[in-house]
């Protein structure tokens, strides 16, 4: 698994201010960068990953982790 350069854990929230959170997070980082995304929840665990994709970031991938949530690793692209 290549270097996470960053992790949000965005369990607390509800939709829509999981990805928006996300979003954010995206933005601030280099272009090719891995971001980590902790989440939880039907519509987060639905949203997210789709969200990412429609915005041109490729998601690397998507785990459970055991305790009800899961981890995500959005790769960013563009600039």
């Amino acid at each position: 698994m290549p270097d996470v350069t960053a992790t949000l854990d965005i369990t607390r929230e509800v939709c829509p201010m999981t990805y928006v959170r996300t979003k954010l997070k995206l933005e601030s980082l280099p272009a090719d960068t891995l971001l980590e995304v902790l989440l939880k929840g039907d519509e987060p665990l639905k949203n997210v990953p789709r969200s990412a994709k429609d915005e041109g970031h490729d998601v690397v991938s998507l785990d459970p982790r055991g305790d009800g949530t899961h981890r995500l690793i959005i790769r960013k692209r563009g600039k």
